[in-house]
This record gives structure tokens, sequence and C-alpha cells, in this order.
């Protein structure tokens, strides 16, 4: 769609793109800083995003310090939305966002459709991007055989048999370790059907510990390591599939596959952060994250226009998305207000053991505050240090953190301090493992 813009279009100081977890996190955050214009768009007939079908229970222990299902978290924060009259569009589609280019007090015009609105733009003075993240699917894999019917993507099944009240089959192949993955396996044999495997591609699982334990190990379901599918069977459905071992290239290794017997294969391969309409304002994007590259206050290249949730990174907790989404509402506050001003911009560089860090950049004034750098290790690594050390490698070390063991199924932190941003000569800063020992492998 090409950009879309009206300037007579009706103000609204804050639009959040997304009735998730993530934006209704966002909204209460930006209310609770001061800001009343505002509306929430989400595409969907109810709010609440994916949470509404994870009926399990793991959330809220960080946030609320009680553990609840999915529903109950996401209804938790409806009722903040609803307390604080915050008003939220169902059914609407955000069709683009489009830079204001230079009008005063406007960041962005956002265009929607809805079926009780038709289209319509909003000159919006600060945006949210918290559009959350889909799976990636079959298509992306290049798995020989045939499409009989019988896979699905772990969420749809999730879907399926949480809100629908469909089995998708009763004999079931997981390809992929990550958490819906796992707890589709322990969900489907619940409900009656045998999981015959997990497999995964990497050496280690792509999940937290503890689904591992809950979902796989409680349940005697196998978690087959450096394995993949390399062939599908059946025709109108599918009546099996054969698993192969891969080298440490990935390549599946002759003479390892194994045939399972089964009617369904659910795929856990991967989440891809939803950001069309980031890439379509001119946003600018970060290849590992597949989200917005974006500064401590989570806000993107595009000034007034944030960025927080799945949509920006994929996250391991809810918990972690709200947290983060109240940084980027009150933040957006901040912008209306004119507090977020311009300053140095530091660059955080990462060695190949971080595959990422989120933020991408830290901005300094002379307001800064102390900022929490997420980061993800691109492998399973134990007793290590982590520091973020000034210019490069050999740069004098702002922050150390020891830790045990990271591996890439669960998101780490560390935080920079003011003082050492305040004083800072170079212009990156360089986030790094340092190990004594490595152990790949799920441990």
């Amino acid at each position: 769609m090409q950009n879309y813009v009206d300037k007579t279009a009706p103000y609204t100081a804050l639009v959040i793109i997304g009735g998730g977890p993530a934006g209704m996190a966002a909204a209460v955050a930006a209310y609770d800083n001061g800001v009343r214009d505002m509306v929430i768009l989400e595409r969907d007939l109810h709010a609440g995003g994916i949470l509404r079908q994870c009926i399990h229970n793991g959330f809220g222990l960080h946030r609320f310090g009680e553990e609840l299902t999915g529903p109950e978290y996401a209804d938790r924060y409806h009722e903040m939305v609803i307390e604080r009259g915050i008003p939220v569009k169902t059914g609407a589609t955000v069709l683009d966002v489009t830079p204001a280019d230079g009008e005063e007090g406007v960041a962005a015009y956002v265009t929607a459709i809805s079926e009780a609105e038709g289209m319509f733009t909003l000159r919006a003075g600060a945006v949210v991007l918290a559009m959350g993240c889909r799976e990636r699917s079959k298509g992306a894999l290049n798995i020989a055989g045939t499409r009989p019917a019988g896979i699905f993507s772990a969420g749809t099944a999730q879907r399926f048999v949480n809100m629908e009240g469909y089995m998708p089959g009763r004999k079931v192949v997981i390809l992929g370790s990550g958490d819906i993955g796992l707890i589709m396996a322990r969900r489907m044999t619940l409900e009656g059907a045998e999981v015959k495997a997990v497999c995964e591609l990497m050496p280690y699982s792509g999940g937290l510990a503890r689904n591992i334990t809950q979902c796989l190990d409680d349940f005697g379901i196998p978690l087959m390591l450096s394995y993949t599918v390399t062939r599908i069977h059946g025709k109108e459905r599918l009546t099996g599939v054969t698993v192969s071992k891969v080298d440490d290239r990935r390549r599946p290794i002759p003479g390892s596959e194994i045939y399972f017997d089964c009617d369904t294969l659910l795929l856990s391969v991967g989440l891809i952060p939803e950001n069309e309409l980031t890439r379509g304002a001119g946003i600018g994007m970060d290849g590992i994250t597949g989200g917005a590259t974006v500064d401590q206050y989570r806000q993107t290249s595009l000034k007034g226009v944030f960025a927080c949730g799945n949509v920006l990174h994929v996250h391991d907790l809810v918990d972690y998305v709200s947290e983060e989404a109240a940084l980027a509402g009150i933040s957006a506050a901040a912008h209306l207000r004119g507090e977020l001003t311009e300053g140095k911009t530091i660059s955080l560089k990462t060695d190949g053991k971080v595959r990422y860090t989120v933020p991408q950049m830290v901005t300094v004034t002379e307001n800064t505050a102390d900022v929490t750098v997420y980061f993800r290790p691109s492998d399973i690594y134990r007793d290590v240090t982590v520091t973020v050390r000034e210019g490069d490698k050999d740069g004098a070390i702002l922050s150390k953190k020891k830790r045990i063991k990271v591996a890439p199924g669960e998101m780490e932190t560390v935080t920079i301090k003011a003082a050492d941003l305040m004083g800072l000569t170079a212009d990156t800063l360089y986030v790094s493992i340092e190990e004594s020992a490595k152990k790949g492998g799920n441990v």
C-alpha cells in the first residue's frame, strides 16, 4: 500500500498499535504518566493478543507476584485499561504508518480500517508499535515430501485445542523446541494424544529450562537434539515423518534416519516480529532481532515512534514484555511533554557469543539514568562473566556480571551505570561473554 497522508485528520496524542499484553501495558503506563488522549488499535475482535489461547499457568510471577494463566494475565491488564477509560478499537487493522515530515507536534499519520468506521486516519503525537509476532511456517523450512493435511504451527494447534475445541490429531511429532512447542507437547498429551518426540535442529533447546522439565521430562516425552525432519509422508493426510541427525553444519547425516508413524506434525521453529508497518515507515531495522533498532527509551529511528514487546524482539516471558512496554509508554509520555531531548548516541556492539542486544544504542543526555541492556547468547556457556567495555574488546570495563550458565533460550541482562555513560568519550560500547569453559547441548 502507498503511504496515505490526510493532514485534516483528527489529532490523537498517543496511538498504540496492538492490544495484546504489550499494547495494554504501554497504554496503562502512559496514562499513569499523564497522557489522557490516546487510543489502542487492535485488529482482533478482542484485546489480549496471544495470551487468550495460552491457558497454561506460569504467567505473572515477576509482574504480579503470583502464578496466573494467560487469559488471567491479559484480564488483569484489560481491567486496568477499562478502569482508566482508555479507548480500545477492536477489529481495526492498521494499514500504514507514515512519518509526519516535520509537522509540528505530530510524529506520524496512522491509517487504519475497520467495519465500524471504514478507513480512517489519525494524526499521532506519538506512536507505540506493539504488534507482536507470528510463527515461521513450513514454507520456510524446505522439507522434502508432499503437502498433506495434518501439518500445523504449534500456535495454530494451540488455538484449535484451547479455544475452538478441536484436536489436530492423535499421533504427534513436534519439530522445534521453542516454548510453544514444549507447551503443546504437554497439552496434546493431556488431551489424550501420543507425542512421539520433540526434534530440535540445534544441539540445545530453544525453550526455557522449566518448560523442558515440566512439559517433556514429567511426561516422558523424548527431546531429540541435533535432529530435524527430512521427509514428509502421506498424500491426503500425513502418515509419518522421517527425521535425521544433523552434523555441526546442520546437514543431515546419511544413515541416521528414523521413521515416526504419525498423523500430525507441529512446527515450533521460531517467531518473526510483525514489522511490515515498521519497515513501511522507513524505520531502521535490526537484522538479527527482526525488529526496529531502538535506544534505551525504546524510541526508534523515527522520533516519537516507540516499539516494545515481541514486535521489537522475541521475549521469553510476558512479564518482561509488560516491563518493556511500560518503559515505552513512559517514554512516549515524556516525548509528548518535550522531555526526550537529543544527545550523544552510543552504539552497542557485541562479540560472537552475544547474539544481539536491546537496546542497540544509548542516548546520553544530562538526565540519563542507569540503562539495562537485554541480550541473548548465541550458545550455551558455563562459568562466564558478562562485560560491557568502553570502545572495543580491549577497552575499560564499565560493567560486569558473573553467571553460572547462559543459554539462548533465556534472555539475560546487564546494567550500565549513568555515571559511566556520562563520562564516556568513545561512541561505542562492547558487550561480550568472557568464558572459562563452554559446554554445548541441553544441560
